[in-house]
């Protein structure tokens, strides 16, 4: 059902492109972005242990017509894959998506703009995937809204798409650079059962001598209750930024979703448990090229043990596009399980000489000392290293990297990926 449910949208994208074309194509530009990824490792099957793994995957972008300018564009994008080695490792799982595939109109003369076809939402509790319409405009100088409505396509994977609909809009008071403060409403059906009904607050202020305060909140009206809360305010002090944060999630409202199984974390509503999360981080600019940070962060269960985070950051960059950089951190709580030394050394260079085989290098190493083993292992180590060059006027990238980790869950576990890059813009 789902695969079919795809076909149609693509189909209708084509014919989406084949209706709007004549509009689009006079003073609009086409651009086009392929990613397509190689990845080779080994993973425990139905089949066999240790069974090799060679899936490729095509990342597909295309935009037509007035990108930048205002009037009518289409916008698409998908992905597919194909394992060479027909493993049975993706048996569950789809070969392909439609990620977005939409026909958008902004009006010459106004803030309006309409969206049609699949996208993604983002307008306060709102962050899916929908099929459908979405309307958003700017209502005189002090208000802006949005509304939405159509198939969550999440949610399609049960018992197909009847009876599913999503709907809901955002609302917003501000005034020039000063403040915005929002409402959002959401509501969708799974099979015409009710899966999550959401209302939200929102806000946004800058205030005088470089201070800004910035927060969220999400009530579940199923529940009638808080699921989550949260704010934070950002202090810019010359050189020195600090940022004092509080979160604050309830498992059994945030996580509850009715009849909505596209949710993964809905096992945790009936964890009966709330985590207040109080933070604090601060960056020091030391100088065009040097920069240093630190992050606390203590954790408050109802249930589960608390747990208290610090790291010290440190990172340079040149005047060109290479920087390196460390971490270490350490967390610390009452039950040893959760508790843990964090080593983190990474690397990054580009536009090397053009003599040189490769363009631009990365690294990144992970390095993790718990308080006691877990599965019988008392540490965990990640190395990643990528390198890669381009070509064409850096029209095509490609890259090579692999990634090798040891942890309690493998013992050894080697990925290699080959990423080829893409990309073409072209005025019509």
């Amino acid at each position: 059902m789902r695969t079919k449910k795809q076909l149609t949208t693509v189909l209708l994208g084509l014919v989406c492109v084949l209706l709007v074309w004549p509009a689009i194509a006079v003073g609009g530009e086409f651009r086009l972005k392929s990613d397509t990824l190689l990845r080779v490792f080994e993973r425990d099957t139905s089949s066999g242990d240790d069974d090799a793994v060679l899936p490729a995957y095509e990342y597909l972008q295309l935009d037509i017509g007035s990108l930048e300018a205002r009037g009518l564009s289409f916008h698409l994008y998908g992905w597919g894959r194909h394992d060479f080695l027909g493993s049975d490792f993706y048996a569950d799982q789809t070969d392909s998506e439609l990620l977005y595939g939409y026909v958008e109109y902004m009006y010459p003369d106004s803030s309006f703009k309409a969206r049609l076809g699949r996208q993604h939402v983002f307008a306060g509790v709102a962050n899916e995937s929908i099929d459908g319409l979405r309307l958003s405009s700017n209502l005189g100088r002090y208000f802006t809204g949005s509304v939405y409505s159509g198939q969550p396509v999440g949610l399609d994977s049960t018992d197909g798409d009847n009876g599913d609909s999503i709907y809901g809009g955002r609302f917003a008071h501000r005034l020039g650079g000063s403040y915005e403060i929002g409402l959002s409403y959401k509501n969708s059906e799974n099979d015409g059962n009710a899966a999550e009904e959401l209302a939200g607050l929102d806000l946004a202020f800058y205030l005088p001598n470089s201070v800004s305060v910035f927060g969220n909140s999400v009530l579940n009206l199923e529940s009638e209750g808080w699921g989550a809360h949260s704010y934070e305010v950002r202090f810019n002090l010359d050189n020195l930024i600090l940022r004092p944060h509080f979160e604050m999630v309830q498992y059994e409202d945030y996580f509850a979703a009715g009849a909505n199984a596209a949710n993964p974390f809905k096992f945790l509503a009936l964890a009966d448990e709330e985590l207040n999360l109080y933070g604090f981080d601060a960056t020091w600019q030391y100088s065009d090229a040097w920069e240093f940070g630190t992050r606390l962060k203590a954790y408050e269960y109802d249930h589960r043990d608390a747990a208290q985070y610090a790291s010290l950051l440190a990172n340079w960059t040149s005047e060109g596009a290479t920087s390196c950089g460390a971490e270490l951190g350490f967390m610390m709580s009452d039950a040893a399980d959760n508790e843990y030394l964090l080593t983190r050394l990474f690397y990054y260079q580009d536009e090397l000489p053009e003599q040189y085989m490769v363009g631009f290098l990365s690294g990144d190493i992970v390095y993790v000392d718990y308080g006691e083993d877990i599965y019988g292992e008392g540490s965990s180590l990640l190395l990643s290293l990528g390198a890669g060059k381009r070509y064409l006027e850096d029209s095509l990238a490609i890259e090579v990297s692999g990634d090798y980790s040891r942890d309690p869950y493998f013992n050894d576990d080697l990925q290699v990926l080959v990423k080829m890059t893409y990309r073409l813009n072209q005025d019509l």
